[in-house]
């Protein structure tokens, strides 16, 4: 059958595929729509088999949450080149996906993965999809979901690098007191929330370096236990969030920050996301 540019449009508008592509499938499949998505579809399954090994470093990283501030999510669409991550298409395709993440609320990616994109595609589907679309692998990365009085998220310009904080509190200073740590997340990158947080490893790690650059220094054996531990504190106070100097005031804390702008306000949790 004849096959027309308002058919190959149409397709189009349906899949987000190229033209060639979409007339392509209409011949193959005879002009029957549900069969030319299902060609495009095992397109998208091909490419993605054949990309499977490749780096996917660049893409999009978003991050939002609940109008009253009780639950958020970020995540990280990956590709493989800045081109693509930079297009309005795939900023838009990135917040589809949001969309069903916010809906649904998958606990983790396997979750999100499994849940409908709409009535014909999962969100695994509809990534696959994609991947025959754009000719590049994709993958969803840096999946969180955080739920607490107070959630804020914080996209860096540029959405290569999102954040989310909870705190105690859901007042207006609380939560913008907040939003000032989730940009001081994603500037400093704490590794833990205080030292209670650093896994047992890193602690060990930081000892024994700290003792053999003692040693190097020329430290008696027995001073450099005790220089390994102020060496360690010192690691704490960078690299754990409370205890780390408040980026915007450098004679305050974090937890110094908070507690001065509203009084017993705490962070219980955060989650920084980004592509590299």
């Amino acid at each position: 059958m004849a096959i027309t540019a308002a058919d190959v449009n149409k397709l189009r508008q349906q899949t987000g595929a190229g033209m060639m592509d979409c007339k392509n499938a209409l011949v193959e499949a005879n002009g029957d729509f549900e069969a030319a998505i299902d060609i495009l579809r095992k397109k998208g399954q091909k490419v993605a088999a054949k990309r499977g090994d490749n780096e996917a470093k660049e893409g999009f990283v978003l991050a939002e949450v609940t109008p009253d501030h009780s639950m958020g999510i970020v995540f990280a669409l990956n590709c493989e080149t800045d081109f693509v991550a930079k297009n309005d298409t795939y900023k838009s395709l990135v917040e589809s996906l949001m969309k069903v993440a916010m809906n649904n609320k998958p606990a983790s990616a396997d979750e999100f993965m499994k849940l409908k994109f709409d009535d014909k595609l999962t969100v695994a589907e509809k990534i696959t999809e994609q991947v025959g679309v754009i000719g590049e692998k994709l993958e969803i990365t840096g999946y969180g979901l955080l739920k607490g009085d107070g959630v804020v998220a914080y996209n860096h310009p540029g959405n290569q690098l999102a954040t989310l904080v909870v705190v105690n509190k859901n007042d207006d200073n609380s939560i913008e007191a907040a939003r000032q740590v989730a940009m001081q997340v994603a500037a400093m990158n704490p590794i833990a929330l205080d030292k209670e947080g650093v896994d047992a490893h890193t602690v060990e790690r930081e000892i024994e370096v700290g003792k053999e650059l003692a040693i190097q220094e020329g430290k008696p054996a027995d001073m450099a236990e005790k220089i390994a531990q102020g060496r360690l504190n010192k690691f704490f106070k960078e690299n754990t969030l409370l205890s780390q100097e408040f980026i915007r005031d450098n004679k305050l804390s974090v937890e110094q920050f908070l507690d001065s702008t509203v009084k017993g306000l705490k962070v219980s949790d955060f989650k920084r996301t980004s592509l590299s």
